[in-house]
């Protein structure tokens, strides 16, 4: 759970908080904003419960991948990395994501940081030079990065692994020691050639003494689950598995230069958690606050990191060691999250469940669904959560509306017709805000830890008592009724001071409906303090209009159909290893139209004849995926399905699935054929040797 810190403690805590810096070089999906989402509402409870607390964040916006991009657009990467740090910008406020300050590490305040961790790394004898061996793309004329060599992992064998580490297995190594490895910017084999390189000496003895009580979970500072694997990378005393760290890349490279040493560039990891301490600077500046406080190594303030698990190595191990060594305090605790999963699969843009922030908001979904069923779905572990898009709907719907807004949509009209929209005294002893009021502390510890999805329970069980009390008295009948004016008041009243309680508990997940009620409940911001105090006779309430609408599964249809539309375009009609049948229309297509086909070399796992079908034939095909993909094809009457295995062939892989009698088709396989399709005249395609699963067809 990280290092406790009570929550009746007298003084206001200093905490500073930061989410990993999104890359510049894409848009925000779903997925990012699990990350976002959980971090801001951490930071709406510790500012509600009066503590110090600061939120920064900034684009990542160094690297091969920004440099190329730029290229192919025809911009400066300066003008690529404003726009999308203007689109991302655009997209956390969407969502009610609050920083203190959004920054982009492409600027003075982390240059500065990045030279001043250089000297004083090489100061302490951490930094040297080797000549090395690094892959070099022939055809781009430029020395590759880590992530932009890809193979088959040393370790387990998983193939289109990056060159820094593996996704399947979590093993780090170097580009050199991947199988088989092709650039990932033209395709071409890679060639070996020389290059003076610049390391931090993570090996060192004091790195590792230093990380062996850092990452211990006994610390506080890690996840049990994360502190076992930092464990399992650290080894047993005497292991010395931890291998140095190349920190330098070489020209063309966008990102920043390193001192004296002209042609070579600070590796973007070197400066991207840098970026944190970048972003907290220019803050300090607009503040007037004392960045030593917050960094000196006696600091008395709390630093937060969370992050997703697949970059616990970078913030648990180089991270620290580089602040400790350079002379900064480390974190206080790092909190790791699992991923999205939509449906129970990876995001798809297929199925068209690879939504990203700017397509969700077009449809008009508000945002603060997303924002509480994700919170209904967080823990403090590293396990994923799924977004069911059912259960999305069902949940909203029966919680925010049935359970939550309905209490208020049901007294506030009262109270404004028949009270001159005055409250008169709650009842102290009514057992559900007594309830509200015990259950709070118990609410705050739930949200201090990042356990969201307890507190939802919690709240909503709540809420239930809170309908429970309303269904009761039925001020709707009460209304009806001759002198039941001051039962109809007390009711009323009673009711909006749960409601205001509620809205107390809720507010850091769902901030713009905490904001309407505020205003409608005519009271001040609401602070965690006041889940213990109830609206005093005669305050005057403003006219109620709606705080949220239910979600029409309409809405949620559309957005998944939306984004097949935008990301998986048709491809053409009865290519013929789909059917036997064929088409002769020679129309033509224009270079745009023909690049939306996204052909990938397959590798077929396995093959088996259909049973009940005499024409086809099922193939299990590997595009360099998690898991292969089942596509049936009409060829058995010209291929032994036996004598299929293993070979490699070419798949359209964006073709929408087809549900079929015998299954799922995720694709198509392309074959050519004569003008009847009979046997002898049908031929699978094949990529010529040297091809590997999951190569696009140009």
């Amino acid at each position: 759970m990280g290092v406790f810190f009570p929550l009746n403690n007298a003084m206001p805590r200093k905490i500073l908080v930061t989410s990993a810096l999104p890359y510049a070089n894409g848009s925000i999906h779903l997925g990012h904003l699990v990350e976002y989402i959980q971090t801001d509402i951490w930071v709406r409870f510790q500012k509600m419960r009066g503590n110090e607390c600061w939120y920064v964040c900034a684009d990542d916006t160094h690297g091969t991948p920004i440099m190329l991009r730029a290229e192919k657009e025809g911009v400066t990467p300066e003008a690529l990395i404003d726009r999308v740090h203007g689109e991302h910008a655009r997209d956390f406020a969407g969502f009610g994501v609050k920083f203190d300050h959004y920054d982009s590490t492409n600027s003075p305040e982390t240059r500065q940081f990045c030279e001043l961790f250089y000297q004083r790394l090489k100061a302490a004898g951490l930094i040297e030079t080797r000549t090395i061996e690094q892959f070099y793309d022939p055809v781009k004329a430029m020395f590759l990065p880590d992530r932009f060599i890809k193979g088959e992992c040393p370790k387990c064998g998983a193939r289109d692994q990056y060159g820094d580490n593996c996704e399947a297995c979590g093993a780090a190594y170097t580009p050199t020691e991947l199988k088989n490895p092709y650039s990932a910017v033209s395709g071409a084999k890679p060639e070996l050639k020389h290059s003076e390189h610049y390391f931090f000496k993570l090996s060192d003895p004091r790195c590792e003494s230093f990380l062996r009580q850092y990452t211990r979970h006994a610390e506080g500072r890690l996840q049990l689950e994360a502190a076992n694997k930092m464990q399992e990378w650290l080894g047993e005393p005497g292991e010395h598995k931890l291998t140095d760290w190349d920190i330098s890349r070489d020209a063309p490279y966008f990102g920043f230069e390193i001192p004296d040493a002209p042609g070579k560039y600070f590796y973007v990891w070197l400066d991207a958690p840098i970026g944190y301490m970048g972003s907290f600077k220019n803050l300090c500046a607009q503040k007037g606050l004392d960045f030593d406080d917050y960094f000196k190594p006696d600091s008395d303030a709390e630093l937060y990191h969370f992050i997703g698990k697949d970059i616990l190595y970078f913030h648990a191990l180089f991270w620290p060691a580089e602040l400790a060594h350079a002379g900064f305090r480390t974190p206080t605790s790092i909190f790791a999250h699992g991923f999205l999963t939509v449906d129970g699969a990876k995001m798809s843009k297929s199925r068209g469940t690879f939504i990203t922030a700017e397509s969700y908001l077009q449809q008009g979904l508000n945002p603060e669904w997303l924002r509480y069923y994700f919170a209904g779905k967080l823990t403090n572990t590293l396990e994923d959560l799924d977004l069911n898009l059912e259960d999305f709907v069902a949940r909203v719907n029966s919680d925010l509306i049935g359970k939550y807004v309905n209490i208020a949509s049901r007294a506030a009209g009262f109270i404004s017709k028949r009270f001159d929209g005055k409250l008169t005294e709650a009842d102290a002893g009514l057992p559900a805000l007594l309830a509200i009021t015990e259950a709070a502390p118990r609410v705050a510890e739930l949200y201090e830890a990042r356990e969201f999805g307890k507190a939802m329970r919690e709240i909503m069980a709540l809420a239930d008592l809170a309908n429970q009390y309303v269904d009761s008295v039925k001020p709707w009948e009460l209304a009806k009724q001759a002198g039941k004016e001051t039962e109809l008041h007390l009711a009323c009243s009673n009711s909006l001071n749960l409601f205001r309680l509620l809205t107390a508990l809720l507010k850091p997940v769902l901030p713009a409906v905490a904001e309407k009620a505020e205003a409608f409940l005519n009271i001040a911001p609401l602070a965690w303090a006041d889940t213990t105090t109830r609206l005093p006779a005669g305050h005057r309430i403003n006219a109620y209009s709606h705080l949220m609408i239910r979600i029409d599964p309409k809405q949620v249809a559309a957005l998944v159909d939306a984004n097949k539309e935008s990301m998986n375009p048709p491809a053409p009609a009865k290519p013929a290893a789909a059917t036997t049948e064929t088409s002769t229309e020679n129309a033509t297509l224009s270079i745009d139209d023909f690049m939306k086909v996204d052909l990938r070399v397959a590798r077929i796992v396995s093959a088996s004849p259909v049973e009940g079908a005499d024409k086809l034939v099922r193939l299990m095909l590997d595009i360099g995926e998690d898991k292969p993909r089942q596509v049936f094809a009409g060829i058995k009457s010209a291929y032994d399905p036996a004598a299929l295995q293993g070979r490699l062939t070419v798949m359209v892989a964006n073709l929408a699935p087809r549900k079929m009698k015998f299954g799922l088709s995720e694709g198509m396989v392309l074959a050519a054929s004569d003008e009847t399709g009979k046997t002898g005249g049908l031929y699978i395609l094949s990529p010529d040797s040297g091809a590997t699963a999951g190569m696009r067809i140009k």
